[in-house]
């Protein structure tokens, strides 16, 4: 019964997956004042949209990171939460790394049918722990992100608070050392790779040039799950 369930969340991650394109078509392009004014104007949704490839790339993409959850986490609960917020985030990842935006139109939905998934399991199970340590770990996790945002938002958006409060609920119900770890990570993968060209390159500016945060936090929050038990026991 375990490998149906996983064939299954692995197809329907692809399926979301697939439905990239046609969300970023539906989304209206964010004013102008929405970026700087010495910075270009990000490109239109629709024009990311039609990506060669695109729809294809962000299924595989999203069926590959719920294999290898259903491989480490099982197909319990856990998998439910992951299957829903892959395909949107493997989708923010792509737009942010692009535009530098995190539309609010895609994380605030999803972030919402999370939390019914949460209080479905509630009402199914009759537990409250893990449920309640989810909703604990999003709302600890979005304030400490709006705390970063607040003392510096000119380096840091306020997507990546909306979308703090996503990761947080999915890191929570997985556990507290995914949290941990995730949160964690996300910084190191931010930093990581600027520190090291900027080492190769003998160029210090490299480490000041501004990047979106948003595809490190999802790829940080995918180490945590995937790791988080084994880095911190």
């Amino acid at each position: 019964m375990e490998p149906l369930v996983a064939l299954l969340a692995v197809a329907v991650a692809a399926a979301g997956g697939a439905l990239g394109p046609a969300v970023l078509r539906r989304l209206p392009d964010p004013p102008p004042d929405d970026h700087p004014a010495d910075e270009p104007a990000p490109p239109a949704y629709a024009a990311l949209a039609d990506a060669p490839r695109l729809g294809a790339g962000l299924a595989a993409v999203s069926a590959t990171v719920v294999a290898l959850a259903a491989l480490v986490l099982g197909t319990g609960w856990v998998l439910a939460y992951v299957v829903l917020a892959t395909p949107v985030c493997v989708l923010l990842a792509h737009v942010d790394s692009r535009t530098r935006l995190l539309p609010k139109r895609v994380v605030l939905p999803a972030t919402g049918a999370l939390v019914l998934l949460a209080l479905g399991e509630w009402a199914v199970t009759g537990e409250a722990g893990e449920v309640l340590r989810a909703g604990v770990a999003m709302v600890a996790l979005r304030s400490f992100y709006w705390f970063l945002w607040f003392v510096n938002s000119a380096g840091m958006g306020f997507g990546d608070v909306r979308l703090a409060a996503l990761l947080g609920l999915v890191l929570g119900r997985a556990g507290a050392a995914e949290v941990l770890v995730g949160a964690y990570a996300a910084f190191l993968v931010l930093a990581l790779p600027a520190l090291v060209v900027a080492l190769v390159r003998r160029d210090r500016s490299r480490l000041r040039q501004a990047k979106p945060f948003g595809p490190a936090m999802i790829a940080g929050a995918l180490v945590g799950l995937l790791a988080g038990p084994v880095l911190l026991p």
